[in-house]
């Protein structure tokens, strides 16, 4: 057997650093499924004072297997472990940007960027070719994307975003926060923003961007696309073509700033904004596409997630134990569905 020890990355928000090594070994228990050795005996293990998450393998981690490890949301090191002795294991995330593009925007009732990461990585893996995203840019939608955490770390990854969102603040805010941070960056960059028209009516504002990582990528035309629709999630959901999404990753609203329009009186519950979203939702996704959701099972139950997404044609996936505490009001969990 060969051992190994995953050093946590060090949270700023004390209680998700408290749940982050429980959240760690369920993740880890999906990624599992697409290595070619599976992790066995997952625990954690005390040395030096600190806190590893460790696992077992029948054979040593291939090259392969630590690229894919690499992207565990809060892996910080990964160790191969000899006794009391840790071997330093040299990892190569995704990440095509420093942190600074998901840690910079601070503002009340954001998603813990970790988290984020995490439930992006589960939903990927539920896809039917669970490690195309290390191979190709999949287009991922969050269609309740707010300040747009899930749209950086979608960029951070190399990948295509689209955002829906209805606050008008929000989408200003992301839109002042993305200019600035690709200027500052001198990251070579078009834009494009305005008015959001169909047939006519003002639907809302739109932001679309084209980027690349390097001067010699921008030139050849290799271009990675954000675009963040300011309106109804359903109508903007409704302007994407159907089957052009590989992933649809969103953290439920808790309160009325994600209603629909298309109601005479907006709903503070995410099961009635979820009941009449997640069918244009998944008209967007192809056919082993994925859709990973987390909410307040304070507001809804678990039951009721899955019934929504099962209703829409999903298969719901059971991928382990991803429920932790964010505040004294919100118990959070996620669920994921692939659409056969």
């Amino acid at each position: 057997m060969f051992d190994y020890g995953i050093l946590l990355y060090p949270s700023a928000n004390r209680v998700y650093a408290d749940a982050s090594a429980a959240l760690l070994r369920a993740e880890l228990g999906v990624f599992g499924q697409a290595l070619s050795t599976t992790p066995e005996e997952l625990g954690e293990r005390r040395l030096g004072g600190v806190t590893y998450v460790t696992f077992s393998t029948t054979a040593r981690l291939s090259e392969e297997d630590v690229e894919l490890l690499s992207n565990l949301s809060s892996l910080y090191a990964l160790f191969e472990l000899t006794g009391e002795l840790l071997r330093p294991v040299e990892v190569a995330p995704l990440d095509e940007f420093g942190s600074d593009l998901l840690t910079i925007q601070k503002y009340a009732g954001k998603t813990n960027e970790l988290f984020t990461r995490l439930l992006l990585n589960v939903t990927l893996l539920s896809t039917s070719d669970p490690t195309a995203f290390l191979r190709e840019p999949l287009h991922v939608l969050d269609p309740l994307c707010g300040r747009g955490t899930t749209l950086n770390q979608a960029m951070n990854y190399g990948l295509d975003a689209t955002g829906i969102e209805l606050d008008r603040r929000d989408f200003d805010a992301y839109e002042q926060f993305v200019k600035t941070w690709l200027r500052t960056h001198r990251i070579k960059h078009t834009v494009e923003s305005g008015q959001l028209r169909r047939n006519k009516v003002k639907l809302g504002q739109r932001l679309e961007l084209a980027f690349a990582v390097t001067k010699e990528q921008y030139k050849a035309g290799e271009l990675r696309h954000v675009t963040y629709y300011n309106c109804d999630t359903v109508t903007g959901a409704d302007l994407l073509k159907a089957g052009s999404v590989d992933a649809i990753v969103t953290d439920a609203p808790y309160g009325v700033q994600h209603g629909s329009h298309r109601s005479q009186e907006l709903s503070r519950n995410p099961r009635e904004l979820l009941a009449q979203a997640v069918p244009a939702w998944v008209r967007t996704l192809r056919s082993g596409g994925a859709l990973g959701i987390s909410w307040n099972t304070n507001v809804t139950k678990r039951v009721e997630i899955a019934e929504i997404l099962t209703a829409a044609g999903l298969e719901v996936r059971e991928l382990g134990e991803f429920a932790h505490r964010v505040d004294q009001a919100i118990l959070r969990d996620l669920l994921v569905a692939r659409k056969p």
